[in-house]
């Protein structure tokens, strides 16, 4: 079986070329051409055709083809949905703001976690995401749509610490000087809170963004909402929280999808306000986006309001999420679940 390469850091692909008897010096250049966009090995001209048969021979190169690419008319978000080498899809959502353009890349094809708000859960998890099909989600959207990447954010398809190993090794390749070099504090990962794997992120004082997708405050709420509540619990969470914040120095964020009676009431405000001040945390309130598959209705803005008003008395930093890309499916998950459903059967435009 060939190997994945573009998973490989460059140390690892000096230990592959000794193996196959070439100098450990070509890595540094096979390294940088996988991290342009090289979609075949006989585009790395610089090196010998001997050494590019070996290549093709012993490991395999598949970059990602546009099944769907739709540009907002409103704030020119664009969405992809990506077709994987095995003819899974994946989402991809890139957004311009002030400071730079930022990817939301998909870290699973599907997801297991089944909140009850999402579409990207319906039809449950098919698998994880190699570290080079992640990359090439931030790579080829990049290449594609002509804006360069500064920032990256992991809270599209998947949970990222559910694909634990796979994630820390994609943002080891995406922060390598000889890559794409995006620094880590221009990371954000989004987790629904495994707890049982943050304490080891935690560990790895990575300077990344970590945003807990909190949604509720208490366990009666949150447990309705998001099933990885359940056997954790909100006290467990916020335990995990406070060991992060107090080892990497880094000030977390809690997303907070605005649920019309769901979770948007004066009780959920002041608990929100109890739990995001116990561990230093910013909070992000999210207009719930539309999914057909759910009977959900975003806050009206007379709630959105008063939630806001009675954090802020409360001294919470809050900040409303700017709502980008409405008009393309903005909701993660639709555009692949369109596919599914047959709803949607065009390529790319």
């Amino acid at each position: 079986m060939t190997k994945d390469i573009l998973s490989l850091l460059p140390g690892e692909i000096e230990q592959e070329l000794e193996a196959l008897g070439e100098p450990k010096y070509r890595a540094k250049q096979i390294f940088t051409w996988l991290h342009r966009g090289a979609r075949d090995f006989d585009e790395m001209t610089n090196l010998p055709k001997a050494l590019r048969e070996k290549l093709k021979s012993e490991y395999r190169l598949y970059r990602p083809r546009v099944l769907k690419k739709q540009e907002s008319q409103i704030d020119g978000t664009i969405k992809y949905l990506w077709e994987l080498s095995d003819g899974n899809a994946v989402e991809t959502v890139v957004m311009s703001y002030k400071h730079g353009n930022t990817v939301c890349v998909s870290s699973q094809v599907g997801c297991r976690q089944g909140c009850a708000f999402c579409a990207s859960t319906i039809g449950g998890l098919v698998r994880c995401l190699e570290p080079s099909e992640i990359l090439d989600e931030v790579l080829f959207s990049q290449i594609d749509s002509g804006k360069p990447i500064s920032n990256i954010v992991l809270m599209g398809i998947g949970e990222p610490l559910d694909n634990f190993d796979n994630v820390m090794r994609f943002l080891e390749l995406v922060n390598h000087p000889d890559g794409m070099n995006i620094g880590m504090r221009h990371i954000s990962l989004s987790t629904c809170g495994i707890t049982e794997r943050l304490d080891d992120l935690a560990d790895r004082d990575l300077q990344l963004t970590l945003s807990v997708s909190l949604h509720a405050p208490d366990d009666e709420t949150r447990s309705k909402l998001m099933p990885a509540n359940r056997g954790r619990g909100v006290r467990q969470l916020m335990d995990c929280c406070r060991r992060y914040y107090e080892k990497t120095g880094r000030r977390i964020s809690f997303e907070y999808a605005m649920i019309d009676g769901v979770n948007d009431t004066e009780k959920h405000a002041r608990l929100l306000a109890r739990e995001a001040k116990s561990v230093a945390a910013h909070v992000n309130l999210i207009p719930l986006n539309h999914v057909e598959e759910r009977q959900f209705k975003p806050s009206t803005a007379g709630h959105m309001k008063a939630f806001i008003r009675i954090l802020e008395e409360e001294g919470v930093n809050v900040t409303v999420r700017r709502r980008l890309g409405s008009d393309v499916d903005a909701s993660c998950g639709q555009l692949r679940r369109k596919m599914q459903t047959g709803k949607d059967k065009n390529t790319s435009e």
